[in-house]
């Protein structure tokens, strides 16, 4: 049985709600409600998204996804995505490239990201 989108967005927004609500939660029971969300039916369904949006904040978003994607075994958001399928992550990486490609960005991302590594 397929649940409708409105009744899934209401479940997982009911989810994270009830979440903040929990004073403490380990790591480990974090990635487990991560993992238990990721797989509701309908959550692999590919959507349109019509997205306007600034270039500073297409640069903000690439940067934001690539620290996410490269955080260190030892930060506590990374073992969240652990659980997360590779093919999952690169899709999130196109989609940052896609963004940087469509702003016409790709050019001066590669450069404010040189300017940052040769500290």
């Amino acid at each position: 049985m397929r649940m409708r989108k409105d009744v899934r967005t209401t479940f997982v927004k009911r989810v994270l709600f009830n979440l903040k609500r929990v004073i403490m939660l380990t790591t480990n029971d974090v990635a487990k409600v991560y993992d238990t969300i990721l797989s509701i039916p309908g959550m692999n369904e590919t959507v349109k998204i019509d997205l306007k949006i600034s270039r500073k904040n297409v640069l903000l978003l690439n940067h934001v996804i690539e620290r996410g994607l490269s955080a260190k075994d030892d930060d506590k958001s990374s073992s969240l995505l652990s659980n997360v399928p590779e093919e999952s992550l690169q899709e999130l990486k196109t989609l940052a490239d896609d963004c940087l490609q469509k702003a016409g960005l790709n050019e001066l991302s590669e450069k404010l990201n040189n300017l940052g590594s040769s500290k």
